[in-house]
C-alpha cells in the first residue's frame, strides 16, 4: 500500500508539471513575449545561470536582448525590458503602485527590512520612518561626520604613503563608509578606520550574504532557518566565520538595548516640539510606531540592510574611482587643477556646497557612478492594478518587470563608446541635463535608494580630498581585474567584489 501511494504521488507530480508546462507555454499571459521557450517553461533556466554559473545570468540576459529585442521573457512570470524610455514605467513614482516580487524576501536573509517589503503601501509607511534622516538638509548637517571620517581616511593613506606600503583601497573605503553609516544608525561609529588592516565586519557580512543571494532565492526555507539560528550555532556550521557571527550577535545586542527616542524639547511658551531623533534606531523604536514595526528582529533586519548597503555601494564606487585615478593621468590633471580652486593646499578644507559647484568634479562623479553601476541585480517591480503597454506587448497586472543599471548605463545611443570613462559626457549643457534622466545608479521612483544624498556627500568629500593630496600607483591590479563577470546583487569580478591595490604618492 505504501509503494502504491508513493507511485500515485509521483505520477500526480509529473502530471502537474506537464500541465503547468503546457499552461506556461501556450496559455500564460506572457506567452506572446519573445524569449527562449525554456525560460518561459521553468525557473531552472534562471537557476542554471545564477546558481550553477555563479551570477552570470546578467550577461546572458544581454545576449537574449541581442537575439530577441528590447523585451524578453526571462522566467515563466518575469519580463526584462532594456529600454531607457520605459524605465520610469517600471520604477514609477509614488502615486502609482509598485509592489516587489516574492524573490526579494529571502534574497538577503533580512525579510522584515524596508527594502524587502513587497507591498507598496507597507513600504511607503516604513520608508517614511527613516527618509527624514537622508534629506539634503539632514545630510548637510551630517557633513561634520562624513568630512571627519574622510579626513581620518586621508591620515591613514598618508601613513601608507610615508611607509611606501601597498594599501587595499576597497577595504579602506569600506571602513570609512561603515564608520559613517553606523554613526547614523546607532549614534556612534564602530572604529573601523582605526583598525590596522581596515577590518570591516560589515563588509564581511555583506560578502557572506551576497555570495548566497541566488541560492536563497531558490531555497527560501534554508535562508529562513539560518536567519533564525543563534550566531553561535552558525559559527559551528561555518567555523571560519566565527568572528563574523560574533559581530552579528553584537549588532543584535545593540538593537535590543538601544534607547528609545529622546524626549521632546519645549519651546519658549512651554509647548513641546516633535520628539528628537538623533539616530535611525531611536526613530524606529518610537512608541508611536505600531508594535509589530519595532520588534528586535525588525530592528536587526533594518540595521543589516542600512549598514550593508551604506558600506558596500559607497565603497565599491570609490574603489572604481581610485582605479580611474590611478590609470588616467590626463583626467587627474584636469580634476586636480579644478579642485585647487577651493583646496589651495593639500590640507585645505571645503564644504559640500563648495565642492558641488565644481563642474568637472561633478562630471567625474556622474561618470564614476555610471560605470560602477551600484546594484546590478535585476530589481523587479509589479504593477498590481495597471496593464502596461510596451510597444505591441500588453503587460497585465501582476507581471514581474525588471531592468538594470548595467544595461541602461551601457546604452549605445545614450552613451556612445559606453566602456570609455569620459566625464565630458556630463559637460554638454542641455544635452547632459537630459542625460541625467537616464542616470539610474540609485534606481528611480518610490523605491529609489533612500541614501543617495549621503552617497553623493561621501563621494564629493572623499574624491576631492584624495585627488588634492595623493596619486595612486596601481599594484597587482589591471583592467582585467576590474571586468564584471557576474553579479551577486553587487558587481562581481574574478576577485569577488571590486578590489584595488595601490601605492599612495603625495602631491604638493
Amino acid at each position: 500500500m505504501g509503494w502504491l501511494t508513493i507511485g500515485v504521488a509521483c505520477f500526480g507530480l509529473v502530471l502537474y508539471q506537464i500541465i503547468q508546462g503546457i499552461y506556461r507555454l501556450y496559455f500564460h499571459p506572457l506567452r506572446h513575449i519573445p524569449g527562449p521557450k525554456l525560460a518561459g517553461l521553468t525557473h531552472l533556466y534562471d537557476f542554471y545561470y545564477n546558481v550553477i554559473q555563479k551570477g552570470r545570468f546578467i550577461h546572458h540576459i544581454g545576449d537574449l536582448h541581442k537575439e530577441y529585442g528590447p523585451i524578453v521573457r526571462i522566467t515563466p512570470d518575469e519580463v526584462h525590458i532594456n529600454d531607457p524610455t520605459f524605465y520610469d514605467e517600471i520604477y514609477a513614482p509614488g502615486r502609482r503602485r509598485r509592489d516587489k516580487p516574492w524573490y526579494y524576501i529571502p534574497i538577503g536573509g533580512l525579510p522584515s527590512s524596508t527594502i524587502t517589503t513587497l507591498d507598496h503601501d507597507h513600504h511607503r509607511m516604513r520608508r517614511a520612518f527613516v527618509s527624514p534622516f537622508f534629506s539634503r538638509r539632514a545630510i548637510q548637517e551630517l557633513s561634520r561626520v562624513t568630512e571627519g571620517s574622510t579626513l581620518k581616511l586621508m591620515s591613514r593613506l598618508q601613513r601608507f604613503c610615508d611607509e611606501d606600503q601597498v594599501v587595499r583601497l576597497d577595504d579602506a573605503f569600506a571602513a570609512m563608509a561603515s564608520d559613517i553609516i553606523t554613526y547614523l544608525y546607532y549614534g556612534h561609529s564602530l572604529g573601523f578606520l582605526d583598525s590596522e588592516d581596515f577590518r570591516s565586519d560589515i563588509r564581511l557580512l555583506v560578502n557572506e550574504t551576497a555570495a548566497t543571494c541566488h541560492i536563497n532565492r531558490f531555497f527560501p526555507l534554508l535562508s529562513m532557518v539560518l536567519s533564525m539560528m543563534p550566531p553561535r550555532w552558525l559559527a559551528l556550521i561555518k567555523p571560519g566565520s566565527g568572528h563574523l557571527f560574533e559581530y552579528i550577535e553584537k549588532l543584535s545586542r545593540m538593537a535590543a538595548q538601544a534607547p528609545p527616542a529622546i524626549d521632546a524639547e519645549a519651546d519658549d511658551e512651554g509647548v513641546k516640539k516633535r520628539p528628537l531623533y538623533k539616530t535611525i534606531l531611536a526613530r524606529l523604536r518610537d512608541p508611536q510606531i505600531p508594535p509589530e514595526e519595532r520588534t528586535v528582529t525588525r530592528l536587526q533586519h533594518e540595521g543589516g540592510v542600512f549598514l550593508g548597503g551604506g558600506t558596500e555601494t559607497t565603497a565599491s564606487t570609490l574603489t572604481f574611482a581610485s582605479y580611474i585615478l590611478g590609470t588616467h593621468p590626463e583626467i587627474v590633471h584636469r580634476l586636480r587643477a579644478e579642485i585647487k580652486e577651493v583646496l589651495p593646499t593639500p590640507t585645505s578644507r571645503a564644504t559640500w556646497v563648495e565642492l558641488e559647484k565644481l563642474p568637472y568634479l561633478t562630471a567625474f562623479i556622474y561618470e564614476t557612478l555610471r560605470l560602477a553601476y551600484g546594484l546590478i541585480f535585476r530589481t523587479g517591480r509589479i504593477a498590481p492594478t495597471e496593464t502596461l503597454q510596451y510597444r505591441d506587448y500588453a503587460l497585465p497586472p501582476g507581471t514581474i518587470m525588471s531592468s538594470s543599471a548595467y544595461f541602461i548605463h551601457r546604452d549605445p545611443i545614450l552613451y556612445p563608446d559606453c566602456d570609455k570613462f569620459d566625464p565630458e559626457r556630463w559637460l554638454q549643457g542641455e544635452k547632459s541635463e537630459d542625460l541625467k534622466r537616464y542616470h539610474v545608479s540609485f534606481s528611480r521612483g518610490s523605491r529609489s535608494c533612500v541614501g543617495k544624498n549621503l552617497a553623493w556627500n561621501e563621494l564629493y568629500f572623499t574624491i576631492a580630498y584624495m585627488v588634492r593630496r595623493f596619486d595612486f600607483e596601481m599594484h597587482d591590479t589591471t583592467a582585467e581585474d576590474m571586468k564584471i563577470v557576474g553579479e551577486t546583487i553587487f558587481p562581481v569580478t574574478t576577485r569577488g567584489l571590486v578590489t584595488v591595490y595601490a601605492k599612495v604618492k603625495a602631491v604638493e
